[in-house]
């Protein structure tokens, strides 16, 4: 008996949203790891430049919302560091924060550049509605 060929996407093949060149020139995967670097700059000029890949222009705008949140949630938490008693926790809870967002980029980093399909918690799914109009 003879076994069936194995299926090319358990060896990490990218899917074939990520397949192929975007209107930048750069492989679509490229492009959307690239959206990254900086989050919501690079996101943003990706964003703008893209005009055929739906999966470049969803990582640029998911990019554009990790930066963005990132930063509204440290404004938050400068402000709240500037209240006494509350700023000792706050300056804490900042650290936190700030190594939880440097885990969640790495990770976006390295699914975009493998080409992996993924979305992020809520920010995901605004990106796929962003980006899709």
């Amino acid at each position: 008996m003879q076994n069936p060929p194995p299926d090319p996407q358990a060896y990490g093949t990218p899917p074939p949203s990520a397949a192929g060149k975007s209107s930048t020139g750069l492989d679509a995967n490229v492009a959307a790891g690239i959206a990254y670097i900086l989050t919501w700059i690079t996101g943003l000029i990706f964003y703008l430049i893209e005009k055929e890949s739906r999966f470049v222009r969803f990582h640029a705008m998911q990019a554009i919302l990790l930066g963005a949140a990132f930063f509204v949630v440290m404004i938050v938490m400068r402000i709240l560091g500037a209240i006494p008693l509350i700023g000792f926790v706050a300056g804490l809870a900042s650290i936190v924060i700030w190594l939880a967002f440097l885990a969640v980029w790495i990770y976006c980093l390295v699914m975009a550049f493998t080409g992996k399909d993924f979305k992020l918690p809520i920010i995901g799914d605004m990106a796929a509605n962003i980006a899709n109009k």
